[in-house]
């Protein structure tokens, strides 16, 4: 048994997002994602074959869905994101650094 933060092992500076898997099995795949002014690139979506549920553990980000307005989430918010649902991140703070988790799934 390994006994680990979710605020360990964080680089300063960020140059890009820091992604660092967890947890790998049966079709699940858990992650820690560190974003610090990341965001996706204009016109780039992000369109992934299974679902992902993400929460916001500290920070901040706006996301958007294709065709849908831009929208918030701060520290405590979840969202269950669908298969194939083209999405980005818009924005994150330069200032501080945002930590998601993130859980791949069928």
């Amino acid at each position: 048994m390994i006994c680990a933060s979710l605020f360990d092992h964080i680089s300063s500076p960020l140059p890009e997002e820091l992604v660092t898997i967890l947890a790998t099995g049966d079709g699940v795949t858990i992650e820690r994602i560190v974003s610090k002014g990341h965001a996706s690139a204009e016109g780039e979506w992000y369109d992934q074959d299974r679902k992902e549920w993400v929460l916001v553990v500290v920070g901040e980000a706006r996301l958007q869905f294709e065709g849908e307005a831009v929208f918030g989430l701060s520290a405590g918010d979840h969202l269950l994101i669908p298969a194939h649902a083209r999405h980005r991140v818009v924005w994150t703070p330069s200032d501080r650094e945002t930590i998601w988790l993130a859980v791949h799934f069928k």
